[in-house]
């Protein structure tokens, strides 16, 4: 069966997140209390964590949510009871599968099409590794066909899941007729350090778990058309984001120049691709962290409703790397949905990640192509919390 070929498109979005909730403020006032007597490092922790633009976040590690003398990610002087990287790792193993796969369900099922159809899979995650890897535990747990073509993407940092979305796009480019499921999952809180380092504290500020999933093809009905895209590397910022594998997890270093980097350098790139950004009116930017949407609403000059959907994800959800830029369309999605919006609108899609690397892809929004699930008669869309929606 042929279908109407047109350009490359999201056709649907599915999220999940873990069940256990960190409300921000009560985990910087249970490390400020571990903290005490460590000089500033108890001030430093609520400032860092107040400053951090989160609110909640979410994670698959229960033991995340005890007080500071049982948390074992947490500083004590006793490095025998922290998790060592082999642990960790067969925690993402077993949650990662789990919660990739509830994502990538609800991206399905909001696509109206079935698991058969697909015919490219792009797994994308950064915080945990394993073989058979999650691109086979997927195909398997979503009944995938076994000739299914698989492309993980590892170790690429924040910017992965636009990175996926240009995958997809040359995908399609040569196979007209595929449909490209993209399922990303991170597991950032697993690599939670036991350190009082400032680096080890802005670190663990705002990163949580989360998966995010989309469908794409060429057929009719899409709601976020794919267009243009670039990529590039920012100058001499080679060692401002690293992750390297340690003996407790993943050690992942931050720099506090990433802003002022990508204030600099970002502006004249984008206005260079995209000529006069009046025309622009969708911003989906990858939240990495505060200072980061706040040196891009300043130096592109955007104002607060522009950047709203990334604050908002970034409060309510952290930093989920890969994960988030997905949440983001969702939440641009929703908004839209419900301001009755009948135009077409076009937009540009920005995330960053280790290099230092900026993705950008241009997007379109398509209001006429509302898509609703039929569920026990009731006719819902799934919301980015991964909540059902009338």
């Amino acid at each position: 069966m042929t279908h109407a070929v047109g350009r490359a498109a999201i056709h649907g979005i599915g999220t999940a997140i873990p069940p256990h909730r960190l409300e921000q403020s009560e985990v910087s006032e249970r490390l400020a209390r571990a903290f005490a007597g460590m000089g500033d490092t108890a001030r430093w922790a609520r400032r860092i964590f107040k400053q951090s633009g989160v609110d909640t976040r979410y994670t698959c590690e229960p033991n995340l949510l005890e007080e500071a003398e049982l948390c074992r990610y947490v500083e004590s002087g006793d490095r025998i009871s922290v998790p060592s990287t082999s642990e960790r790792m067969r925690i993402y193993e077993k949650e990662s599968v789990r919660l990739a796969a509830d994502a990538a369900g609800r991206a399905l099922l909001e696509s109206g099409m079935s698991p058969g159809e697909v015919t490219h899979l792009v797994t994308v995650s950064c915080t945990g590794m394993f073989l058979p890897g999650l691109d086979v535990h997927l195909a398997k747990e979503l009944k995938l066909k076994s000739r299914v073509n698989r492309y993980p993407l590892t170790f690429l940092g924040c910017a992965a899941g636009l990175t996926a979305l240009r995958l997809s796009r040359s995908l399609l480019e040569a196979d007209s007729e595929g449909v490209v499921l993209i399922v990303c999952v991170e597991l950032c809180t697993l690599h939670l350090q036991p350190s009082a380092s400032r680096e080890a504290l802005y670190a663990s500020a705002f990163f949580g778990d989360g998966a995010s999933a989309c469908v794409v093809s060429r057929r009719d009905g899409g709601w976020y058309e794919l267009g243009d895209e670039r990529t590039f590397l920012l100058p001499d910022s080679e060692e401002e984001i690293s992750w390297r594998i340690g003996s407790f997890g993943f050690d992942i270093r931050l720099s506090t120049r990433i802003p002022k980097l990508i204030g600099e350098h970002v502006p004249r790139e984008v206005s260079e691709w995209l000529g006069p950004l009046e025309e622009i009116k969708l911003w989906a930017i990858h939240p990495g962290g505060r200072g980061i949407v706040d040196a891009l609403e300043s130096s592109l000059g955007l104002t607060p409703d522009d950047t709203s959907a990334s604050r908002a994800v970034l409060r309510n959800y952290g930093n989920l790397s890969s994960a988030t830029l997905l949440f983001v369309l969702q939440h641009l999605r929703e908004r839209l949905l419900a301001q009755g919006e009948r135009e077409p609108r076009d937009g540009v899609a920005l995330a960053f990640g280790p290099g230092v690397s900026a993705e950008m892809l241009r997007i379109r929004h398509l209001p006429g192509a509302r898509r609703c699930i039929e569920d026990a008669g009731r006719l819902v869309l799934a919301g980015a919390d991964g909540r059902e929606k009338e």
